[in-house]
């Protein structure tokens, strides 16, 4: 049958459902196609709705004493029980199209659907609720997570649209309650979160993000009263409580440090971690012991590492002693190719903004950018010169570096690359001739940038957030707004028709 007759064909039986309870069946027929044919999915997903949502608004399921419900024996009462039951099986057949459908638009409305029956069913609840009491239906949205979750593959765009329900309250609040038990959860039953589920379990973690302290302090809740999925007739407002849900993330953190990661997880955890989770931790200290064995990884997973210690040291007073030596040995020529490479310069910059630092620690660092600048792409250069440029800003004792009157030839410098601690590197004995070099580039703007030695230092320092983000198409397109007078297409000025001396053309062709 096409799909446009099975649309029109299961929406006829769903209203014929509503109108007369002599078409009780439709309602059992209409749940038992949904497994018949992947195609039949989204019209029996539409007719569900149409039905459902209609039974919840018109309270056809209440029961006012559900625990003498199974011992009723009157006819309504029954229907209601069976109404009950039916939505339970349709439930987890939606629960099944969203974490087994291979199509993603398919897996898409079952979750606008489930959404569309949480909402109706907060709003008219099955049973009677205490005065004041604000109800939402959270065994259906963990059971909903959990299929989202465990879907066996990456559910970015089943999260992007549960995000879409994140400026709800009422929502944010519950999501984050159901976390823990769903961790947990895995816990008890011996089973080992994968990949997959990790990945799934830190992105929703990522796209429901929790109020800024700033607006929530601990302690302080917020008296919502607008903006609700399951605002009940009748009730007032809704109390968004911050220290529940402080302590729901550090129970959820609790669980997601401990599980096995892989490297993709590792650095999605640690990203989750610095731009989510960390202002709300009651004990970021804990974290440190994590965090110092992160910077032994290499490549991103360190860089992210670092940036949460330098959180720790500036915000929670850690002490690090061996900080510098870390950051220095992270400056290998393996990091212009990694995604967060302007993150290493900005952590770098701030970590060495401190006048107070010793001169030949600083220098060891400016030797070993200049160093890396003779392989580093063009957009990455600009950026060290001025990293080098502020350092000397800064402690004015490194200019001996531009121009040291005990310098030796280049094969002879003393600077010993291969050091990890940079007080030992014997930068202070070395000059920054790869710099001189640098004016030799063939791409005059490195050129230009580094004339900077031979002119008057700048009476402020650089700001590196201006180029931290350019690429070499930002380098190109500079390049092509600059005016040149004169552009030069052949080094011999021709004399008359005949082609200039060398020219390779007259090996094979001869003009008449």
């Amino acid at each position: 049958m096409a799909a446009s007759k099975v649309s029109k064909k299961l929406h006829s039986m769903a209203i014929d459902f509503l109108s007369s309870r002599r078409n009780a069946n439709n309602l059992a027929d209409i749940i038992a196609l949904i497994e018949s044919n992947e195609s039949n999915i989204p019209p029996c997903l539409l007719a569900l709705e149409i039905i459902f949502l209609e039974v919840l608004k018109r309270r056809d399921m209440f029961l006012e004493n559900p625990a003498a419900g199974s011992c009723a024996v009157d006819t309504e009462s029954q229907y209601r029980i069976w109404l009950r039951e039916c939505f339970d099986d349709a439930w987890s057949k939606i629960l099944a199209v969203v974490s087994n459908s291979p199509k993603i638009s398919v897996q898409t409305q079952a979750l606008s659907t489930a959404m569309k029956l949480i909402a109706m069913e907060g709003q008219n609840p099955l049973e009677p609720l205490k005065k004041e009491e604000h109800y939402f239906p959270n065994n259906r949205l963990r059971l909903l997570l959990v299929a989202i979750l465990s879907s066996g593959r990456n559910g970015g765009q089943l999260l992007a649209r549960l995000q879409e329900f994140s400026t709800y309250p009422d929502v944010l609040y519950n999501v984050w309650k159901q976390l823990f038990p769903i961790a947990i959860g895995l816990q008890r039953s011996g089973q080992r979160p994968d990949e997959n589920f990790i990945r799934n379990y830190l992105d929703l973690i990522d796209k429901f993000p929790l109020p800024k302290p700033g607006r929530g302090e601990r302690g302080q809740d917020h008296d919502l009263t607008d903006n609700l999925l399951c605002g009940q007739q009748g009730h007032n407002g809704y109390i968004l409580n911050m220290d529940h849900m402080r302590k729901a993330v550090n129970k959820v953190w609790g669980c997601v440090m401990h599980w096995n990661h892989t490297p993709a997880t590792q650095r999605l955890l640690l990203v989750v971690l610095l731009e989510r989770v960390l202002p709300f931790l009651d004990k970021p200290l804990l974290l440190t012991d994590y965090l110092m064995d992160s910077l032994d990884s290499g490549g991103a997973i360190s860089l992210l590492a670092l940036q949460g210690i330098f959180t720790l040291i500036q915000n929670h007073n850690l002490e690090y002693p061996n900080i510098f030596s870390k950051l220095y040995s992270m400056f290998e020529p393996e990091i212009f190719h990694t995604k967060f490479k302007a993150r290493l310069f900005y952590l770098s910059d701030m970590f060495l903004s401190s006048t107070h630092l010793p001169e030949n620690i600083v220098a060891a660092f400016a030797k070993r950018l200049a160093r890396l600048s003779l392989v580093a792409p063009p957009e990455d250069i600009h950026i060290i010169l001025m990293f080098i440029g502020n350092l000397i800003l800064r402690h004015p004792g490194l200019k001996l570096l531009i121009d040291n009157p005990n310098r030796t030839n280049v094969p002879e410098d003393p600077f010993v690359m291969e050091e990890r601690d940079p007080s030992k590197s014997r930068a202070m004995e070395s000059s920054l001739w790869e710099l001189h070099a640098l004016q030799s580039h063939v791409l005059p703007g490195v050129g230009t940038a580094a004339n900077f030695i031979y002119n008057p230092l700048p009476s402020v320092e650089w700001d590196l957030s201006q180029i931290l983000e350019d690429n070499s198409d930002d380098i190109f397109e500079r390049e092509m707004k600059k005016k040149l007078k004169e552009i030069a297409l052949t080094f011999d000025r021709p004399q008359s028709l005949s082609l200039p001396q060398h020219e390779r053309v007259s090996q094979f062709w001869q003009l008449v």
